[in-house]
C-alpha cells in the first residue's frame, strides 16, 4: 500500500466491522484501480448483443479506465484502453457505432479494431521537413489490450496476464446461476445511466445486502414482491466476492412487517395499472427475484420478468456512474417483450424499487465523511461468509470485504 493507506489497519473484530475511512481515502482509491480493476479481476464490459455485427464497437470501462470493445470484420471480439498512443486523447467518443478502423479526432492517428496503431498522420513530414525520426516507435505507448472471455452473451475483460480463467474466477455455483438467467440469445430493450453521490464500494455493499431490501423498498414490501418471510437464501462464492440472493415468488401472506410497524409496509396502497406486476414463471423454478454480483462491480438481475445487467464505473471518491442495460431474449413473443418493458419501470434511476438504492449509499457517504475513525457494524447473521437458506444476514457483505481485503493486502 502507499502513503496514507500504509498506516491503515483493519479493525480487530474482522469482517463484522468496516472502517468508514475506507470510503474517503484518496490513496486507497488510486490503489484500488491498480490492484483490483487493473489487477487479476474479471470485469464485465458489455453484452455481446451490444456488438451486433462485424466492424462494430462500444465504449465501456475497467474501473475508472475508459475502454473500447469491438467486433472486427471476422467477428472476433477485442477490448483495449480508450487512449491514443500520441497525446492520450480518447479514441472513441460515441457510445457505440460501426467502423472499419478508429481515428483519433485530435491528430488523426489511426488504429485497427484490435487496438493496434496503424497510421500516423504526416509521419514522414512534408516536403522533406518535419515528421518523426525513423527510429521513433510510438506503438510502444499504444492502448493497453485486455484479455477477453465470454459467458452466455456476457463479455468480461482483464488486463492481468496472471488472472485465472473466467470459469475458475466465477466458480461453478455462480456460473450456474448466470446460466440460469442467460438461457437464450439476448435481445436488447434499452438502458439507463445514473450518477451516484457515493463511493463505488457503498453501492456494491448495497447490492449484496439482503437485509435491507424489504426494509428500504416500500414497493417490494407493500406489494409483496420480496419480504424476508418469503422462502429464499443467499449463495456466497468461496472467494467471498461473488454472491447470489434469491427469493421465491410465493408469498406466505404473513403480517410480520405490519405488526412491527415497518415503514416499508404501507396498507391501503394499490396500483392504477395492476398489470405491471403480472408475471410468468419463465424459468420454471418459482424464483421471482435473483440478484447476482461478480466482484468487483457487476450485477445481473431478474426481478420477475424484468432482466438487466448493471455496470459500475468509479468516477472519484464520492462519485460513481451506474449503467443499466435491460434485455429480453430473441425468442420472446410480443406479449413477453411488452411484459418486460412494463416491468422495467421497477428498476433504473426512477424505478419503483431501485430508486432508493440510488440515494441510500449517498446518505452513508455524507454521514461517514466526518467519522473516519468509527466503524460500521456488519453483524447480522454473525460473522459467517457462507451461503445460507435465509436472507436476514449480511454474509454477502462480509464476503465482499473478504475478497477486497485479499486483493488490497489490508
Amino acid at each position: 500500500m502507499t502513503t496514507t493507506a500504509l498506516s491503515r489497519h483493519w479493525p480487530a473484530e474482522g469482517l463484522t466491522r468496516v472502517p468508514y475511512w475506507i470510503y474517503s481515502d484518496r490513496d486507497l482509491y488510486d490503489e484500488e484501480q491498480e490492484r483490483i480493476f487493473r489487477g487479476p479481476s474479471w470485469s464485465f464490459l458489455c453484452l455481446e448483443a451490444e456488438l451486433p455485427g462485424p466492424n462494430s464497437y462500444r465504449r465501456s470501462s475497467l474501473g475508472a479506465m475508459p475502454v473500447v470493445v469491438t467486433r472486427d470484420n471476422e467477428g472476433n471480439l477485442h477490448a483495449f484502453e480508450n487512449r491514443c498512443a500520441h497525446r492520450g486523447s480518447l479514441l472513441v467518443l460515441n457510445e457505440s457505432g460501426e467502423a472499419r478502423d478508429i481515428i483519433c479526432v485530435y491528430h488523426n492517428w489511426s488504429y485497427d479494431l484490435s487496438g493496434s496503431l496503424t497510421g500516423v498522420a504526416f509521419r514522414k513530414g512534408l516536403g522533406g521537413k518535419g515528421g518523426m525520426p525513423a527510429d521513433c516507435r510510438p506503438e510502444t505507448q499504444g492502448p493497453r489490450k485486455l484479455r477477453i472471455a465470454t459467458l452466455c452473451g456476457l463479455v468480461f475483460g482483464t488486463l492481468a496476464a496472471d488472472a485465472p480463467s473466467l470459469a475458475h474466477y466465477l466458480g461453478p455455483e455462480i456460473e450456474s446461476r448466470i446460466r440460469r438467467v442467460m438461457r437464450a440469445p439476448v435481445k436488447l430493450l434499452g438502458g439507463y445511466s445514473q450518477t451516484l453521490p457515493s463511493n463505488w464500494k457503498l453501492y456494491m455493499e448495497n447490492v449484496k445486502d439482503t437485509y435491507h431490501a424489504s426494509l428500504l423498498h416500500t414497493f417490494f414490501t407493500t406489494f409483496r414482491l420480496n419480504r424476508l418471510s418469503q422462502k429464499g437464501g443467499i449463495v456466497v462464492s468461496d472467494c467471498g466476492g461473488h454472491h447470489v440472493s434469491y427469493s421465491f415468488a410465493a408469498d406466505s401472506g404473513g403480517k410480520e412487517y405490519e405488526q412491527a410497524g415497518m415503514r416499508a409496509a404501507q396498507e391501503g396502497f394499490g396500483l392504477e395499472a395492476p398489470q405491471l406486476l403480472e408475471a410468468v414463471d419463465e424459468y420454471g423454478d418459482g424464483i421471482g427475484l435473483q440478484i447476482l454480483s461478480v466482484f468487483p462491480a457487476f450485477v445481473l438481475q431478474q426481478t420477475r420478468n424484468s432482466l438487466a445487467v448493471r455496470r459500475l464505473v468509479p468516477q472519484g471518491l464520492d462519485k460513481t456512474e451506474l449503467v443499466w442495460t435491460c434485455f429480453g431474449f430473441a425468442s420472446d413473443d410480443e406479449e413477453m417483450t411488452e411484459r418486460r418493458l412494463r416491468q422495467a419501470n421497477l428498476i433504473g434511476p426512477a424505478g419503483y424499487i431501485s430508486m432508493e438504492d440510488g440515494a441510500a449509499p449517498g446518505f452513508v457517504q455524507r454521514a461517514a465523511a466526518t467519522a473516519g475513525d468509527r466503524l460500521s457494524v456488519v453483524e447480522m447473521g454473525g460473522a459467517s461468509v457462507a451461503s445460507d437458506d435465509n436472507r436476514v444476514t449480511e454474509a454477502a457483505v462480509r464476503g465482499f470485504w473478504k475478497a477486497y481485503r485479499r486483493q488490497m493486502g489490508i
